[in-house]
């Protein structure tokens, strides 16, 4: 495991409080025992209380008397720290003069002039962080450079364990994490895109759009894709990495690539050999001439774009727990759409929006209702219309929302995605 030490040295001799133990909650919590550091651990679901006894936690709830004893709090991402208002541990730390910090920090403390050479990449961003991420790490082992991946994907930040001296160690972070990290100071810092997203949870667009850039400032050497000159592409073509926006994600990985001295011939020869990320526009299955894309990564309006950009005669699931502003901006996909089904709890608002744009629909309710249908009626299209029935149709899952409502988290929508879609015959 990375050395703890670093972290340990600024607990004065005091335990850590822990809030939140899903995922990344138990990963933090598994090293900070492994460190031998003493975790006060609480969570809201009674359920995981039991996990994080048996890994050595003192279970108790987090109140401001608790957190006076405290070196800090560390917080799971997903608890709002001030929109739509502090949850109760957060106002709690406040009162207790108590900080607030996330696992990122924590890695970025320990990894403060390590002897072993790691070097971090962070990439945020409102849309691509997650294909970028990996991109690069594929990039960086086809080039023979140690990398690995985790923060927001894949593995939790302190579940990773670099085995290589000079490991390049490559974070997809969200603005949450963002939040929680306020002395984190990559090597390298990626910033893709700014657009309007989670406005719920940091009150504005100016407070989202500050926390973003604020990766950007801390970092040693700043990429902001958005400013980049694409004709480094120079009419290279990538099978897998279709779109503009591709594009942009393409080139701040060549970027990257430049400050880490990696000759962008071989950086281009190895992005050619990307399998593609499997809930970023991820063809699961081709039936005869209809294609099913997996895109339930598109949890917004912006990524939903960038995947109905892409195609002709889409069949589109969509729906789910919606953004602020719903569907709004995707107007000008309407004649790419030929017919939509509406999931999850958004249907209602979004089936009046198919209604403005003049955009068949059906209420479908379920995932296992919505592939069904689109594959019996882009099937039943194929057979009625002899002069284009070798056309293509792209039965496409772009939710533009959060799963949340049905689903874990997006993998868990876009897995049953696949299964159902396997399933077909």
């Amino acid at each position: 495991m990375i050395n703890a030490q670093p972290f340990i040295d600024t607990l004065n001799g005091k335990p850590v409080a822990l809030f939140g133990l899903g995922g990344s909650g138990m990963a933090t919590l598994e090293w900070l025992r492994k460190a031998g550091i003493d975790v006060i651990a609480w969570d809201d679901r009674a359920s995981n209380h039991r996990a994080a006894a048996d890994f050595g936690a003192s279970m108790h709830p987090l109140d401001a008397q608790t957190l006076k004893s405290c070196a800090c709090l560390i917080l799971a991402p997903g608890v709002p720290l001030t929109h739509p208002e502090p949850h109760p541990v957060a106002a709690a730390a406040h009162e207790a003069d108590c900080k607030i910090i996330g696992d990122i920090e924590i890695l970025g403390i320990c990894l403060r002039d390590n002897p072993r050479g790691y070097k971090t990449v962070a990439i945020t961003g409102t849309n691509g962080k997650s294909t970028t991420t990996a991109l690069l790490t594929h990039v960086l082992n086809a080039c023979a450079i140690p990398a690995m991946m985790g923060g927001n994907i894949g593995t939790p930040a302190l579940a990773l364990q670099p085995a290589k001296d000079g490991t390049i160690i490559v974070l997809e972070i969200s603005s949450y994490q963002i939040d929680l990290a306020p002395t984190f100071t990559p090597d390298i810092g990626i910033l893709l895109n700014i657009t309007t997203d989670h406005i719920d949870r940091h009150g504005s667009f100016e407070n989202y759009a500050a926390i973003k850039h604020r990766l950007l400032d801390s970092s040693a050497h700043k990429i902001y894709a958005e400013k980049l000159d694409q004709s480094v592409l120079n009419g290279h073509v990538f099978p897998m990495l279709p779109g503009a926006h591709n594009a942009q994600n393409i080139i701040a990985v060549l970027a990257a690539c430049a400050a880490l001295n990696i000759d962008q011939d071989d950086a281009i020869k190895a992005i050619k050999t990307f399998p593609g990320l499997a809930h970023r526009q991820y063809l699961a299955r081709t039936i005869q001439n209809i294609h099913f894309i997996n895109d339930s990564k598109g949890t917004n309006v912006e990524a939903a774009a960038k995947a109905l950009g892409c195609h002709e005669n889409i069949y589109w699931i969509v729906g789910g727990r919606a953004k602020t502003g719903g569907l709004s901006g995707l107007e000008k996909y309407k004649t790419r759409i030929t017919h939509a089904y509406l999931i999850g709890e958004s249907s209602p608002d979004f089936a009046v929006w198919m209604q403005e744009q003049n955009i068949p629909f059906t209420l479908c309710d379920t995932l296992q209702n919505a592939v069904p249908a689109a594959y019996q009626d882009a099937q039943n299209a194929a057979k009625d219309n002899d002069q284009n029935k070798d056309q293509d149709a792209t039965i496409l899952l772009s939710p533009a929302c959060a799963s949340w409502d049905q689903f874990d988290s997006f993998e868990h929508r876009g897995d049953t995605f696949i299964d159902i879609v396997e399933a077909l015959s």
